[in-house]
């Protein structure tokens, strides 16, 4: 038996997001046949953000060789000892947006979302403007990425429950929400 049911820590992931205010839409599961390297997505988003312009997409990574180490560390270890912090899976918060006519300013807005995410949740911005042809205005599709490391020391403990992540990734999205109207020109 595993020390760690990842499914299970993913099934309180999406809960304890729907406890932060987000609404879950769709979770995939993929599992790669050569390394048995894992990866679960969950889809989400605020809840007065249904219908909205935001897409938020969750990604849990499993390393197999990550998980057996840290099964390794706790199978070894005295019966009343923690395992050590160093084992960690990749959790990734991505958001999304449809193209926007009037783009915004990429600089500012990294300054702006570096107050919202704070230290506990950093952000990545980034923007692609496409040209469906020469003579055509570009059309600015933005991203904004936010990496996490899910400790499971911690999930094992049952501490990790990401709930400064969720309260900060739910500002992140609300404010996200509040400037598309204006980069979409309505």
């Amino acid at each position: 038996m595993a020390v760690i049911d990842v499914a299970g820590y993913v099934a309180e992931l999406k809960d304890h997001a729907v406890d932060h205010g987000f609404h879950v839409h769709d979770e995939r599961h993929f599992v790669e046949t050569y390394s048995l390297r894992q990866v679960w997505e969950v889809d989400l988003h605020p809840e007065e953000g249904c219908g909205g312009p935001l897409d938020l997409h969750l990604a849990l990574e499993v390393d197999p060789r990550v998980l057996l180490s840290f099964e390794d560390a706790v199978v070894e270890l005295p019966e009343d000892a923690d395992p050590a912090d160093e084992f960690h899976f990749p959790l990734t918060f991505t958001w999304a947006l449809p193209p926007l006519p009037t783009g915004p300013d990429l600089l500012r807005l990294a300054i702006d979302l570096a107050g919202v995410g704070g230290l506990e949740l950093p952000l990545e911005v980034s923007a692609i403007d496409s040209f469906a042809s020469a003579t055509d205005a570009p059309e600015r599709r933005l991203t904004i990425v936010a990496r996490h490391r899910v400790s499971l020391a911690r999930v094992l403990a049952g501490e990790e429950l990401l709930c400064e992540v969720f309260d900060r990734s739910l500002a992140v999205s609300r404010f996200l929400l509040e400037a598309a109207p204006a980069w979409l020109g309505e």
